[in-house]
């Protein structure tokens, strides 16, 4: 590993480009329980806990222009509780993609946005 290189690799943010930026932030202002710190007709911004930001920017006018459709990766979010978080969504009628299930790496359940990006919900094994 190169110790003299200027790049520290700590993740600032997380961009999801998005149909409609004012649809999703309702979406995730409902299941993050938080407002956005940025907000416009094209982007909105909201400050995670951990100081790591999620971004949503139109994906009609992001340059370079984006391709790809959503859902090829999933955003991860570690909880105390799969199964609370798992309840809680399904009255707001939150998409479910995976209902909870044991995996090798512990307890997990996948839910879509309005855009059909993938929200991970998961607890790790308790290690021995």
């Amino acid at each position: 590993m190169n110790t003299n290189t200027p790049f520290k690799p700590n993740l600032g943010f997380i961009l999801l480009f998005v149909e409609n930026p004012k649809k999703s932030s309702l979406f995730y202002q409902d299941i993050l329980g938080i407002k956005p710190i940025e907000e416009s007709p094209t982007f909105g911004m909201f400050a995670l806990p951990n100081s790591v930001m999620l971004g949503l920017w139109s994906k009609y006018t992001t340059e370079p222009r984006v391709e790809a459709p959503a859902g090829a990766m999933d955003i991860c979010f570690p909880v105390d509780d799969v199964d609370e978080i798992y309840e809680a969504w399904g009255k707001k009628h939150v998409t479910i993609a995976q209902k909870p299930t044991d995996m090798d790496f512990g307890r997990t359940f996948v839910a879509l946005d309005p855009d059909g990006h993938r929200i991970r919900i998961y607890k790790l094994h308790e290690r021995q």
